[in-house]
């Protein structure tokens, strides 16, 4: 007969595996909702032990907070190779991927919950969005970007981010079509600022030149073009005099 030993972990490797148990907790449910008995139960130690290795919850929720940081900017990350209306798709996949798997913890953390108030927190969600916004620029081909593409590209991610959270509160629109949306998104909100600014109508210009007409860019292009005899049907007549 052999009994089962259980093997002592090292420093690094038990706090790996703490942030690791944490972060499923808090992707289950909100973290004020977890307490640390609940987390050292889930790792198999005792509460005192998870105070040698962190000082507090809140110091544990930011090393969760940290890895789950860097799995999301990751998910932006995507070859520079082929249309971007694809690359975009692909990309926003892999973001509601990661928006399934964490939905309380990251409803939880961009709605700014009391756990999330710390300014490190914070500054943690501000890193997932400017490697976002530069993860877009690069895919863009743009180092310098002028100023309205800029607040393009910003008001893109921040409305990826609300969008997430509006679906997590019910679901009620299919996912897939949501990631297609908001590819559809970036493709309009970057058309309306053209309409404004010659150098942004080059861009777009530029961005649109490789897009096959079945990928996300094109579909949009086909719905406008569908809806356009109703709606310029109900553009009243211009008045003579």
């Amino acid at each position: 007969m052999t009994t089962g030993v259980r093997r002592r972990m090292g420093v690094e490797e038990r706090r790996k595996q703490l942030i690791g148990v944490a972060l499923e907790l808090f992707s289950a449910r909100s973290p004020d909702e977890v307490s640390i008995d609940e987390i050292a139960a889930a790792a198999g130690i005792s509460r005192p032990l998870v105070y040698h290795y962190f000082p507090g919850k809140q110091s544990l929720y930011e090393a969760a907070l940290r890895r789950a940081a860097d799995d999301l900017a990751a998910r932006f990350d995507e070859p520079h190779r082929g249309p971007l209306g694809a690359r975009l798709l692909r990309v926003m996949k892999r973001y509601f991927d990661f928006v399934d798997d964490h939905g309380p913890g990251f409803s939880a953390l961009m709605r700014g919950g009391p756990a999330v108030g710390s300014t490190t927190a914070k500054a943690v969600i501000d890193e997932v969005r400017q490697a976002a916004y530069d993860q877009i620029m690069a895919h863009l081909g743009i180092t310098e970007p002028p100023v309205r593409l800029a607040l393009v590209v910003r008001s893109w991610v921040s409305l990826a981010e609300s969008t997430a959270l509006i679906w997590l509160d019910g679901r009620e629109i299919p996912r897939a079509e949501l990631e297609l949306q908001l590819v559809h998104d970036f493709a309009a909100l970057c058309a309306v600022s053209a309409a404004y600014d010659d150098e942004m109508a080059a861009l777009v210009a530029g961005m649109l030149a490789g897009e096959p007409l079945e990928g996300p860019f094109g579909d949009l292009a086909g719905r406008l073009m569908a809806m356009a005899p109703e709606v310029m049907a109900r553009v009243p007549a211009p008045r003579t005099s």
